[in-house]
């Protein structure tokens, strides 16, 4: 403003001149009226003149600015007829009004004025224009051409009346596009295969025959990886890496990794068949973390009994295969080295605490009670974290009641927070899943934890352990922890209740030795025994009483069955021994001829349904039960559904096996 002041200054202007001279003239006259009056005449001619030039450079100043807009117009017009993206212009219910060349191009030369934007331009939303507030919208898709497509909003007035048009810029990004797919499909994929039984085979395999089935292994993995054109490397009698592109991994997901298939198909003398762990690691932000994923993928393969494959893509992670049951290890070299390490942990702590899952069952409480006579052999100060009574324990918690010690010992989650410290060691059994424990908040308050457990490897489980004893193949964690206490002490020393609870916990997880039971399965409930076990009072430990009997009965009475070898049930009635019965009513439904899994619902609150798995073994019930969020074994899994009626999770659950069998699982 200031600038503008002082340039008017510097101006000049005619005005001024013609006041000044008027004002001399008016002096003059007063002193000589007849030169007045000549100067009168002067400055009227001067006066008249000024005008008129003014008026003269006004008319030519609005000329050149009239010439000058309609430069300035033509030349906007033949910008955007000749710019180089295509631009259309489009009234608000999608018509073409106008188009430049370049979208005509675009459009193979089509005839296009009237006709719809929406009609001519694939999956194109004019409403997505209108709702946007970055002036852009989704990609579209012109003859194999990629496009952002931005836009303008522009209003005129004609007599008064409003019209709005929509001028749509379309910005070709293809190259980008294909670079981009180029990119991603040539990403570095790390697989990690392991034979899962590689010494069990080569145990049961003669000397001779020993060459060529690792010779056919290695030959079909070999081709198997020239198949995605990538490369293989042995590093170990029973170890593999293999590196290729991101782009071949759609199609080994699509054939559900058959590689699984053809190395347990081998038959070149073995007399037990081979399957593989295999973990794929992908879109790591370097090729470490790509391996890293891998690792991590493999040990969650290992973990759920392996014969399958693990993709683990950040933070996604899939499963494929799981057909056949884990294979039983026939070394107790682990066992023996865990018994020590655990030892070592216990006599390094100030105090034990022992928790198992919620809505405990004979084995996690059984296994807790080993664990518990552990650390009070090592004369430590040990506790069993459990929140309360359930049918499921029923007639175990009242036996615990009556022993003085173990009454005290026996603590809730509330109980616990208090007393544990970051020297304490938490034992965790029967679960491997943070929020599927007594208390999870105590696992936050020490960095000590163990983790003894037998259920195949979910996506969830507890990271940052000191000691993880993950044994799928085994019976149950009763089974672990019995082998545990032998070689911790090179005999079992505990107490007639807690062998007894531990021979328990291995009878209902099997079945009264049915199912997963292998030769160290019996080896454990011979030491139990000898440890003094009765089997009489083991029986009386599952005894039920009529009213759960008569459940079991309508729930069986109420079976369907779908796809002629699976049964499915409901139980109606809520309470907190609905998930014992539906357990119960599903092992009861496998005697049924030519069933070969089961599942049976039931209500235990008003906003949860339980769900009980079992298997015959060559339907995978784990699986079925994972896609409902649940977990567990090949021939016994379970899930909970929170916040659904029992039609809606029947439905659910009938789409998830329905599924299960359409992707050929079984």
């Amino acid at each position: 403003m200031k600038n503008s002041r002082f340039f008017k200054m510097l101006v000049p202007d005619t005005r001024i001149y013609i006041f000044i001279i008027g004002f001399l003239i008016a002096i003059i006259s007063f002193y000589n009226y007849i030169i007045g009056l000549v100067g009168i005449f002067v400055l009227s001619y001067l006066i008249y003149y000024n005008l008129k030039t003014t008026n003269i450079r006004r008319e030519e100043w609005t000329r050149y600015i009239e010439g000058l807009s309609s430069d300035i117009d033509s030349v906007t017009k033949q910008s955007i007829l000749n710019m180089p993206i295509p631009l259309t212009m489009v009234e608000i219910d999608g018509t073409i009004k106008w188009y430049n060349r370049k979208f005509l191009e675009v459009m193979d030369n089509q005839g296009l004025l009237d006709k719809n934007i929406e009609d001519i331009v694939a999956n194109f939303e004019l409403q997505d224009i209108l709702q946007s507030k970055n002036n852009i919208v989704k990609k579209a898709n012109i003859n194999n051409r990629n496009f952002n497509v931005l836009y303008n909003i522009i209003k005129s007035e004609k007599n008064h009346i409003a019209t709005y048009v929509i001028m749509l810029y379309w910005i070709e990004e293809t190259d980008y596009e294909i670079l981009k797919k180029k990119y991603n499909e040539e990403k570095i994929v790390v697989a990690l295969v392991q034979a899962d039984n590689f010494d069990e085979v080569m145990q049961g395999t003669e000397d001779a025959h020993r060459p060529l089935v690792i010779a056919e292994i290695d030959h079909k993995l070999t081709l198997w990886a020239n198949r995605i054109n990538g490369f293989i490397r042995k590093y170990a009698n029973d170890k593999y890496i293999a590196v290729f592109e991101k782009q071949h991994l759609q199609k080994l997901e699509t054939k559900k990794f058959d590689i699984l298939d053809e190395i347990r198909e081998i038959n070149a003398g073995n007399k037990i068949p081979i399957t593989l762990s295999i973990g794929i690691g992908t879109e790591g932000s370097t090729p470490l973390q790509s391996f890293e994923f891998a690792n991590a993928a493999k040990d969650l393969s290992l973990g759920r009994g392996g014969d399958q494959a693990t993709v683990k893509k950040n933070d996604k992670i899939s499963f494929y295969g799981g057909k056949t049951k884990a294979v039983e290890k026939r070394t107790k070299v682990k066992a023996r080295v865990i018994a020590y390490a655990l030892r070592q942990l216990i006599e390094q702590s100030h105090n034990v605490f022992v928790m198992g899952h919620k809505y405990a069952d004979l084995d996690a409480l059984g296994s807790a009670m080993g664990i518990y006579r552990a650390a009070k052999n090592r004369n430590k100060e040990a506790y069993i974290v459990l929140n309360g009574n359930n049918p499921a324990i029923g007639c175990l918690y009242d036996k615990i009641l009556q022993n003085e010690e173990y009454k005290k010992n026996i603590i809730t989650c509330e109980e616990a927070k208090l007393r544990v410290h970051s020297t304490s060691l938490v034992v965790v059994v029967d679960t491997h899943r943070p929020n599927f424990t007594e208390c999870p908040e105590l696992l936050k308050q020490t960095d000590k934890i163990v983790v003894i457990d037998h259920h195949r490897k979910g996506t969830d489980f507890i990271e940052n352990t000191v000691l993880n004893y993950h044994e799928t193949y085994v019976s149950s964690a009763s089974e672990l922890v019995t082998e545990i206490l032998f070689y911790m002490d090179d005999k079992i020393n505990i107490e007639l209740l807690e062998a007894e609870a531990l021979l328990a916990g291995i009878a209902i997880d099997t079945k009264n030795f049915t199912f997963k039971t292998g030769v160290r399965t019996f080896e454990a409930a011979a030491l139990l025994r000898r440890a003094g076990a009765d089997t009489t009072s083991v029986k009386q430990l599952f005894q039920d009483d009529l009213n759960t009997i008569i459940s079991k009965g309508e729930v069986i009475k109420r079976a369907k069955v779908i796809k002629e070898m699976v049964a499915i049930s409901t139980y109606e009635e809520e309470g907190e021994d609905s998930q014992l019965i539906a357990a119960q009513a599903a092992d009861e439904l496998l005697n049924i001829k030519g069933i070969r899994a089961s599942f049976v619902l039931g209500r235990k609150d008003d906003t949860m349904i339980v769900i009980s798995g079992r298997s015959m073994g060559d339907i995978n019930v784990q699986v079925i039960l994972e896609k409902l969020g649940g977990g567990g074994h090949l021939t016994v899994a379970g899930a909970q559904l929170e916040g659904v009626t029992m039609e809606e999770a029947l439905k659910q659950l009938e789409t998830t096996i329905q599924e299960y069998f359409d992707e050929g699982e079984e």
